[in-house]
């Protein structure tokens, strides 16, 4: 995590404050240490201020506070720490102490396919058919440039091979970025219909689906906390006949090979304290889509709203609002899927989904610290000699409901209110982990202890 100003640097403001008043102050100089592969601009693009900047000296500690946020949420350091250091009557010096996290990563993959782990474990049994493994080999900060690259080879209940590059400035003013990405996969299952508000699943010892998907981006941050991305991405799809005429409405075209292009515009306002774990801020997303096919284009938007409300420094009040909207040519299975895929989650119930044109949920938990502990590491103690652990206690209510054109008594809880809450406990660790212990209760009556999260490499 980042640390927070010095104590001698806050009574040398202080002092600083007594006999200037609310003066203003020029940064001299910013001298950054500990950023041993990171590049000095990739730094400085972080900050809310630049040398040569003016600045107000009771504004400083809330301008290095940001600092320290913005360079933290940037996923490039294990600790992050800035500080202001008194020159003279009329000029600061910015010192900024960086600690960078391990940027390789060749891991061995081991994931179930299904749409979270309480699916998987209970619903499947912990099947090992059900899950796909091999190795990623990702390379964050690969040339010290912000940019991340991935290469995975993955079996197992699918076959699938990614290639993907993401540059955030190739321009001067480090606005605009860019990124390619390549996938193609082939799987022996599909999940083909939804009965009761469950998936159910095809298999057979053949490869049933096969694609791939190619697509390349150019993003725009004009200051700190907005960002611009435009995509464009081709793709084909398809489907063997035993599936098609098991489920001949499977694809958009309602064929067994469907070939599409879309084009794809997103914008975010994300202002948080720690976006992994926000506990003061906000955001704001929206994101429209396009795709384009002969038989079969699709209409998309998406709107999203995070609120993390402090109360005191160890409560806080989190509230997300979600709608998607989707108009379609053709009514198929593969469009329609929306609660319970993506973001489109409600706590309590994991095990079911709702298919629909359209779909809105609302959630809010209170949060409250429980407490930290501190533990040493026995495997790399010169680089990483402690790990942290934060513990918080929530509880949470939600709401959504999902919009269908088609009135299906099967499954009943499309045009319908969905309802849960229940309380639960967060672990927070480095390199964002997070993990999510809760029991929840839905408007079914089920009731049980759920378990999701993971980490961010």
């Amino acid at each position: 995590m980042f640390k927070f100003v010095s104590f001698k640097s806050l009574v040398l403001l202080f002092i600083f404050i007594g006999q200037i008043g609310y003066a203003q102050v020029k940064i001299s100089a910013i001298e950054i240490t500990g950023n041993k592969k990171t590049r000095a601009y990739i730094v400085k693009r972080e900050l809310p201020y630049k040398v040569g900047d003016l600045v107000s000296i009771d504004s400083l500690i809330i301008l290095n506070t940001i600092a320290q946020q913005q360079l933290f949420n940037t996923a490039l350091f294990l600790e992050t720490n800035v500080i202001s250091e008194v020159v003279d009557s009329s000029s600061v010096k910015i010192k900024i102490q960086l600690k960078e996290r391990w940027y390789l990563f060749p891991l061995p993959y081991f994931r179930w396919v299904d749409r979270n782990f309480n699916q998987w474990w209970n619903e499947q049994n912990r099947s090992l058919d059900r899950v796909n493994y091999g190795i990623n080999f990702r390379q964050a900060n690969a040339t010290g440039n912000n940019d991340k690259l991935t290469i995975g080879y993955i079996t197992g209940y699918a076959n699938q091979t990614t290639v993907r590059y993401q540059l955030p400035f190739i321009d001067k003013q480090l606005k605009y970025g860019m990124g390619l990405g390549w996938a193609q996969f082939n799987q022996k299952e599909i999940n083909y219909t939804t009965l009761g508000n469950k998936q159910v699943f095809l298999r057979t010892e053949d490869i049933i689906r096969k694609g791939y998907r190619g697509n390349v981006s150019l993003t725009y941050r004009p200051n700190l906390f907005e960002r611009h991305a435009l995509q464009v991405g081709i793709g084909n799809e398809s489907i063997s006949d035993s599936a098609f005429a098991i489920a001949p409405n499977f694809l958009p075209n309602h064929k067994k090979t469907f070939s599409y292009l879309d084009l794809n515009w997103s914008y975010s306002k994300i202002r948080f304290d720690y976006n992994a774990y926000p506990t003061k801020g906000a955001s704001t997303e929206i994101a429209f889509s396009q795709r384009f096919s002969k038989e079969s284009n699709l209409s998309a938007i998406q709107f999203r709203q995070v609120l993390a409300h402090p109360i005191t420094p160890s409560r806080f009040i989190l509230a997300e609002s979600l709608t998607i909207g989707r108009t379609m040519q053709k009514s198929n299975y593969s469009d329609r899927k929306l609660m319970g895929y993506g973001l489109m989650q409600m706590n309590g119930l994991d095990y079911y989904v709702v298919d629909g044109n359209a779909g809105t949920l609302f959630k809010a938990a209170l949060h409250q610290k429980i407490g930290t502990y501190t533990s040493k590491n026995p495997f790399t103690k010169k680089f990483l000699p402690s790990v942290k652990y934060t513990f918080w206690i929530k509880a949470f209510t939600q709401l959504g409901y999902v919009y269908s054109a088609e009135k299906n008594k099967a499954n009943p809880l499309a045009n319908s209110l969905l309802r849960t809450a229940g309380i639960g406990v967060d672990l927070i660790s480095i390199y964002d982990f997070v993990l999510n212990i809760e029991y929840s209760i839905n408007q079914l009556g089920d009731k049980g202890l759920y378990l999701r999260g993971g980490i961010n490499f």
